[in-house]
């Protein structure tokens, strides 16, 4: 049996609007140094992005390894948002982290949800100071 592909192209969706330029959400994966963080929006601001990322806390699957910075990177979140304007966001795995965006004007975040369950040391910090997961669990809605 035969098989195609049957595509419609973008224009013909019927929800994007092509006179509108994309939103293009720019930065490293992970923040390392506040010299890193801010070369890079200065950059990103220079050719016209409005909107920062940056990993703040990294899951790693052995123990000791970079996790990221943690709380003290989103100190330099705020900072490019307060010289450069920019709209700023990260990744969180659990209340811990939303809370500690929020005091640091964080504009966005998106959740870690499989994370927790495919790096074994993710998840396990926050966890034992009481916060919970932000996911359910593999498989559950």
């Amino acid at each position: 049996m035969e098989r195609t592909l049957d595509t419609i192209p973008v224009s013909q969706w019927g929800f994007f609007d092509e006179t509108i330029p994309p939103l293009v959400i720019a930065g490293p994966c992970s923040a390392e140094s506040e010299l890193q963080v801010m070369m890079t929006a200065k950059g990103l601001h220079e050719f016209g992005i409005h909107v920062y990322r940056a990993g703040i806390w990294k899951p790693r699957t052995h123990p000791g390894s970079f996790e990221g910075v943690g709380s003290k990177g989103l100190k330099w979140l705020q900072k490019v948002k307060n010289e450069y304007g920019m709209k700023v966001c990260t990744e969180v795995a659990n209340e811990k982290h939303v809370y500690e965006c929020l005091k640091y004007g964080i504009d966005m975040v998106w959740i870690r949800c499989p994370a927790r369950h495919r790096y074994s040391g993710a998840g396990e910090e926050s966890c034992q100071s009481g916060s919970r997961p932000l996911d359910r669990g593999l498989g559950k809605t």
